[in-house]
Formats: C-alpha cells, sequence, structure tokens
C-alpha cells in the first residue's frame, strides 16, 4: 500500500506518514492472537473438563469472565489510544497475554483459572480488533477501509490454522502442554512485532467535524442513532459468538469426531476472509444503513440454517463456511460504523463504547449458549433461538441511519 501524503487537512489524512511494517505486523499479530487467546478454547473445552472435572458451564463462565473483563477495559484503553497510539499499549497487551496463557496452563484449581481467564480479559482488549483499529483508522485516515479489510482478512484466518493446530497438538499433548506451546508462539510472534512495528509517530487527531461540539465528552453516546446501534450491535454479536463457541458441540450432536468439528469451526475462518473481500465493494454500493440491516439479517439466516438442516456433515460444514462470509462482514461493518456516522475524531473512544455491550453480551454467549441449550433441548434449539435474537437486531438496524448534520468527507 502506497503512502498518501496530500489529502485534505480537514479530513485529518494530509501529510501523514504511514510505517510500512504496521499491516503486515498487525496480520501476523490478530492471527495469532485470536487464534490462541480466543479459538483455542473451544477447541480444548471438552478436554479441560474431563481432566479436571469442572463442569462446562463453569469452564465456560471463566472465558465469558475474560470477554466481560475486555469490555470493561476496552474504554478507558480506547482513551489511550486516542491520546498516545498502540505502541505500548498493543506491546503491554502481547505481553499479559503470554502470561496469561501459561497462567490457564497452570492453573491447579477452578479459582486460578478463573483469576488466569481475568488477566486474559485485559490483554484481550489490548491486543485485539479495537486497538488495531484505532491505529489503521488513525494512519491510513480517508483509505482505512482498505486498510481495515487487509487486516481483518488476516484475522478470519485465526481459526482456520489456529483450531485445526491446536486439535492436533491436542491429541499428542495434555491440554495444559498445548496451551503451554501455544503461549510460546504467542510470544515469538506478538511481542516483537508490536514493539517494533508499531513505533512510528502517533498522527494528531483530526479536527472534530461538528463545530458546536468542542470536546469528546458531547452526547454522541447517548443519542438516539447510537444506543439502537449499540442494541443491535449487541443483540447480533451475542447470536454471533454464540453460534462461535457452539458450532463444534452442535456438529457433535449430528454425529461429527472432534476434529471434523474443529475443521468446520476452521474452515468458517476461512469463510470469514472471503466475505471481508466482498465488503469494500458492498460499502460503495449501499447506503449504511442498508449494509448494516442486510449483514444482521444474513446473520441470522445462516444460524436459522444451522438450526433448522440436520445434515449431512459436509452441507453443515458449507452452511458454517456461509455464516463465517457474513461474520467476516458484520466485522468490518462495526470497525467503520463509528466512523461511517460520526468521523475519526474520538474514534477509540466512541468505538469502545459502542462495541462494549456486543463484547459483554459476547462474554455471556458461551455460558448463556451452554445454559440455553441445555433449556431448549440441545444446540439446535440454541441457534433456533439466536436467529430470532438477529431479527429483532435487524429491524432495530434500520433505525440507525447518519444524520447528515454528523457526516465527514471521509466518512
Amino acid at each position: 500500500m502506497t503512502d498518501l501524503h496530500t489529502r485534505g487537512a480537514a479530513t485529518g489524512t494530509g501529510d501523514r506518514s504511514r510505517p510500512r511494517a504496521v499491516l503486515p505486523a498487525l496480520c501476523a499479530t490478530q492471527i495469532t492472537s485470536w487464534g490462541i487467546v480466543y479459538y483455542a478454547f473451544p477447541v480444548l473445552l471438552s478436554r479441560i473438563t474431563a481432566d479436571t472435572g469442572w463442569s462446562t458451564g463453569a469452564a465456560t463462565g471463566a472465558f465469558s469472565l475474560a470477554l466481560l473483563v475486555s469490555a470493561a477495559a476496552g474504554v478507558p484503553i480506547g482513551r489511550i489510544l486516542d491520546r498516545r497510539g498502540p505502541h505500548v499499549v498493543m506491546t503491554a497487551g502481547s505481553v499479559l497475554a503470554v502470561a496469561a496463557v501459561l497462567a490457564v496452563a497452570a492453573a491447579p484449581n477452578l479459582a486460578a483459572f478463573y483469576a488466569a481467564w481475568s488477566l486474559a480479559g485485559v490483554a484481550m482488549a489490548a491486543t485485539f480488533y479495537q486497538p488495531a483499529f484505532a491505529a489503521l483508522t488513525r494512519w491510513w485516515g480517508a483509505d482505512r477501509v482498505r486498510a481495515l479489510t487487509i487486516v481483518t482478512l488476516a484475522g478470519g484466518l485465526a481459526s482456520t490454522v489456529f483450531a485445526p493446530l491446536t486439535a492436533t497438538l491436542a491429541e499428542h499433548l495434555t491440554w495444559r502442554a498445548t496451551y503451554v506451546l501455544l503461549a510460546g508462539i504467542l510470544a515469538l510472534v506478538t511481542i516483537p512485532a508490536h514493539a517494533l512495528a508499531l513505533r512510528a509517530p502517533w498522527p494528531p487527531a483530526p479536527p472534530d467535524p461538528r463545530p458546536d461540539r468542542t470536546t469528546g465528552n458531547d452526547d454522541t453516546a447517548l443519542s438516539r442513532t447510537f444506543v439502537l446501534l449499540a442494541i443491535a450491535f449487541t443483540l447480533s454479536g451475542f447470536a454471533m459468538y454464540a453460534v462461535v463457541i457452539g458450532l463444534v458441540p452442535l456438529l457433535e450432536e449430528r454425529g461429527a469426531s472432534p476434529t471434523a468439528a474443529a475443521w468446520a469451526l476452521g474452515l468458517g475462518g476461512a469463510g470469514q476472509t472471503l466475505g471481508r473481500t466482498l465488503y469494500a465493494t458492498l460499502a460503495r454500493r449501499t447506503t449504511v444503513t442498508t449494509r448494516t440491516a442486510t449483514l444482521i439479517a444474513l446473520g441470522g439466516a445462516t444460524t436459522a440454517a444451522l438450526a433448522l438442516v440436520p445434515g449431512p456433515i459436509p452441507l453443515l460444514i458449507l452452511l458454517s463456511v456461509l455464516a463465517g462470509v457474513v461474520r467476516g462482514n458484520l466485522t468490518l461493518l462495526q470497525a467503520t460504523a463509528v466512523t461511517d456516522r460520526w468521523g475519526t475524531t474520538h474514534y477509540g473512544r466512541l468505538s469502545a463504547l459502542l462495541t462494549a455491550p456486543a463484547t459483554i453480551a459476547a462474554a455471556l454467549a458461551p455460558w448463556a449458549g451452554s445454559v440455553l441449550a441445555g433449556s431448549v433441548g440441545g444446540y439446535s434449539g440454541l441457534f433456533l433461538a439466536l436467529a430470532g435474537s438477529s431479527v429483532v437486531a435487524t429491524l432495530l438496524a434500520t433505525r440507525t441511519g447518519p444524520r447528515r448534520s454528523v457526516r465527514t468527507p471521509e466518512g
């Protein structure tokens, strides 16, 4: 990607030097961080419970705690990113992620397991998509969709790479030894990449496009559009993450082996990558409201299909890939939601506030999904209920168009 130095100052993109190492570094670190800190858990869950005697709900609760901590930590981390950039945040987050994974592997009891995952939650907030999106939004300005697409294309491969890898390692090692080996990979990839590639000067924030607002402490987050969009993303996010965590047990209910189910989860990640190649075209040809409602509706449709189609397994794997295609677009939809409506000036803060409820929903999804599956007769019933959640989110999304007065030239 070439540097652009002559964009207008009104958009905050003029004379901006883009550090060339940022994109490849973030591509590598998003694959590795998501693959190890997030996607390894559903693959190892059955082995963790079998070895420790902890219930599925208890073990999943620790993972949910990590996501709750991530949501809470995201807002203050977003403020730091707006002011100082991603270098210290993402480097420190990588170190903490390695320590957290090692603590998970060594946890002697359930309390220590929960404590380790709470540390992982802070690391998630400092290393996952939100800080990466903040970095690219500021450094790439009006060309941000292209940069965001490249990074999320890579990130979509996290489950494709690490779900099968984790399953293969777990066939030869204990779950604890598997996590130790994965922590080593995490350290080798993410710590030096963040420490070395993100050192470039942090550009000043572009001017606020709303002349009646002089600080970031305005009423944007209390506006009707913001609130409705947050609710829609929360309902959709709950469904999306419950599907990711529930896919393996759903396929096992249908007769798939654990390895085949892990491959289905991994191929869903490949679907995410495929879907993200389509987002830029979709963004050019649709309004922000139309694509928001359409993508959420398609997410509900693929969830309903997984609930209603009994098999065969190859067909269910295909549906998993299609669900991944939609999920990949939804990630970019959330990444651009703030800038499409309110500009880039306070992106880190507003994006964290917008996605915090969805992150909380994602945190509750693994635990709530396992509980709901038991109460509705299995994962097929769960997926059908999740499709209903997406229907409500779609209806709300139709009311989230940007007001003309807050549009920006780059939005």
